[in-house]
């Protein structure tokens, strides 16, 4: 039973992959390329050597991506190469076909529409590969080779060659392309952030009370979730007492805190958001003894 459902995993996992790189494609086509406008990655170089060479940028990006899997698969490793080589060819794959079944369609021509569109494709289409535990390859793979030889944050290299690739599209494009561009890289970052915690952020209370016996008993009896009191120590008086820990859902908040102010409305909450819980109640089932 184990196996069948590591390989299903496995298989949605492919699938995923596959169709977030479908959808890259398909977003390029519509709106990046119609609107003629400048991105970074793989798809910016690409740009850039359309311009200067004429080389299809599916042919470009095709060629590029197989290089840079040789160079993950000898640096980084077979299990990197392995989670990348989908994409390597996917994308440029299905850029091709849209490319030539498509020709020159285009949903809009105005170019805001185009930007924002092209962003939130991208944004969520690079998402939906990244969490499905593949790379999309490409120029993600140069950043990951500097911090391995030279500790390098990942981070930092992605904004730097993301300029450079900016910077090549900028000496045969207007400024005001080049300004989109950066709006353009500007939202496809923050979606693809959002994405990537997106289903699993959570809301973290922590209560001080002297109530703390009876706050306790109300979460875990009407909200059946877990509670862990943890001793702690007033700062001015140095009284000892117990603080109430809890994670709940977003929806929950409103709940908590009425049964809270209700039990003590004197009492002390701390409330934060956290980006991802693990165990019983959330990513597995709840166990009831």
């Amino acid at each position: 039973m184990y196996d069948n459902q590591s390989i299903l995993r496995r298989m949605i996992s492919i699938v995923l992959v596959v169709l977030g790189n479908i959808l890259y494609a398909l977003t390029v086509k519509l709106f990046l390329l119609p609107a003629d406008l400048v991105t970074g990655g793989t798809t910016g170089i690409g740009l850039a050597v359309n311009q200067y060479t004429g080389i299809p940028i599916s042919t470009f990006v095709l060629i590029f991506n197989i290089a840079m899997l040789v160079v993950g698969l000898v640096i980084l490793g077979k299990q990197f190469a392995l989670t990348t080589v989908i994409s390597t060819f996917v994308y440029p794959i299905a850029l091709g076909v849209f490319e030539r079944i498509l020709g020159n369609a285009a949903l809009t021509d105005d170019l805001w529409l185009c930007t924002l569109f092209s962003g939130l494709g991208i944004g969520v289409s690079l998402g939906i590969v990244i969490r499905s535990g593949a790379s999309t390859g490409g120029m993600d793979i140069p950043p990951l080779v500097l911090n391995q030889f030279f500790r390098i944050p990942v981070s930092v290299s992605l904004y730097v060659f993301d300029f450079i690739i900016l910077l090549m599209q900028a000496l045969y494009n207007p400024m005001e392309k080049v300004l989109y561009g950066i709006v353009l890289v500007l939202i496809y970052t923050v979606v693809l952030d959002k994405l990537l915690v997106f289903g699993t952020t959570r809301i973290e209370v922590k209560v001080i009370s002297r109530q703390y016996e009876k706050i306790r008993e109300a979460i875990i009896h009407e909200l059946d979730r877990g509670v862990t009191t943890l001793s702690a120590r007033s700062g001015y008086m140095g009284e000892a007492t117990q603080m109430v820990f809890s994670i709940i859902s977003n929806r929950e908040l409103p709940r908590i805190e009425k049964i809270i102010r209700n039990i003590d409305p004197e009492s002390f909450m701390v409330v934060s958001h956290v980006s991802e819980v693990r165990g019983h109640g959330f990513s597995m089932k709840k166990e009831y003894k």
